[in-house]
């Protein structure tokens, strides 16, 4: 796709300013434009969406162009970076143009909303020099930070297994909002897709991969409203030996802490909002979390700002992005597995894979 290259931004100072675009003007879009305007010699030039009232309001509250087509956008403008924040079977269409375009891209979790869309992606990924992240922003808290130097330093032992869960609540708005929310088509899944694969991630990241994968989802909440589950537990197995529970559910009536809980040798790692650790002996250490700010909601965590900041300044790298598309295939297969082995979706497995 041929764009029209603006001339580079520069501050008076000529230090080089990088420019981004965020495509997809949704709930989570806030904080993207938050982080962006945050980050030092980094500017918001456009936003897109093809919802014209979503786009109206981001262009107003923003004071940038607003464009309805993401192509239409990269005819006009070519932003250093786009960030691709639209609903999940959208992902991968929009990130390929942008990457073709030769726009670096930042996308919203989950990378796609099925295996075989996703692939297309890290195929594309790896072909190009351009630099490609997902925003797996809970990675960069400091509890899981410290969670993980912890861990590889050897000082706790073998990790022997671990528990993790996500007890929030939705209401029958949050899916009458934004109806693409509860269909197989358009999301892809449901509580496991949209709101675990993040702890999801952080349980394979810190305990180890996932070799199998055993688990069933469920709609037991909001079956007269939804295609997709609103419930889930899996049991995984490890590299190594280790195994871990994993419990969610949106049925809770209230947003509980997400909780982690890693058993290893010689201590245990307790995140519940701050980090606390238990050793064998008796010491306990605690790491404070960071506190979220007033921009997007609670559960979102306190990293995207932090995650952004580090995606930019890697831009110029030789290496790929360490939250890759590859990296954040992980978490989205062990998912898909769960809904292949569920009941829920015996008839839908053309848009589970």
């Amino acid at each position: 796709m041929a764009g029209v290259h603006r001339p580079p931004e520069v501050r008076g100072d000529g230090v080089p300013v990088t420019t981004a675009a965020i495509i997809g003007c949704g709930d989570v879009s806030g904080v993207h434009a938050a982080a962006i305007r945050a980050v030092e010699d980094s500017e918001l030039i456009a936003v897109c969406d093809t919802d014209p009232a979503a786009l109206a309001a981001a262009v107003e509250r923003y004071g940038v162009p607003g464009f309805g087509d993401h192509r239409t956008l990269l005819s006009q403008l070519r932003p250093d970076v786009a960030h691709v924040c639209t609903p999940h079977h959208q992902h991968v269409p929009v990130a390929l143009d942008l990457l073709d375009a030769g726009v670096h891209v930042l996308v919203e979790k989950p990378l796609a909303h099925t295996v075989g869309e996703a692939e297309r992606l890290v195929e594309a990924a790896e072909r190009t020099d351009t630099r490609i992240g997902v925003c797996f922003q809970n990675r960069y808290n400091a509890t899981s930070q410290a969670a993980r130097q912890l861990l590889d330093s050897g000082e706790v032992g073998a990790v022997l297994g671990a528990s993790a869960t996500v007890m929030w609540t939705r209401t029958p708005d949050y899916y009458r909002r934004k109806p693409w929310r509860g269909k197989w088509e358009t999301a892809g899944g449901g509580l496991l897709i949209n709101q675990v694969i993040h702890t999801l991630d952080l349980v394979q990241w810190l305990v180890g991969g996932v070799v199998d994968v055993k688990g069933n989802a469920s709609t037991r909440l909001y079956g007269d409203l939804i295609e997709v589950e609103d419930t889930a537990e899996m049991l995984l197995a490890h590299e190594g030996g280790s195994r871990s529970v994993v419990y969610g559910s949106l049925a809770n009536v209230v947003h509980a802490p997400v909780t982690i809980e890693i058993t290893a040798e010689r201590g245990t790692l307790s995140i519940r909002g701050d980090l606390t650790t238990t050793y064998a002996d008796g010491r306990v250490e605690t790491v404070k979390e960071r506190r979220a700010s007033s921009t997007g909601r609670a559960y979102w965590g306190v990293s995207h700002e932090v995650l952004i900041r580090d995606f930019y300044a890697r831009l110029g790298d030789e290496e790929s992005f360490w939250i890759s598309p590859r990296e954040a295939m992980k978490s989205l297969r062990v998912l898909k597995d769960v809904y292949i082995q569920s009941d829920l979706v015996q008839n839908r497995l053309t848009t589970v894979g």
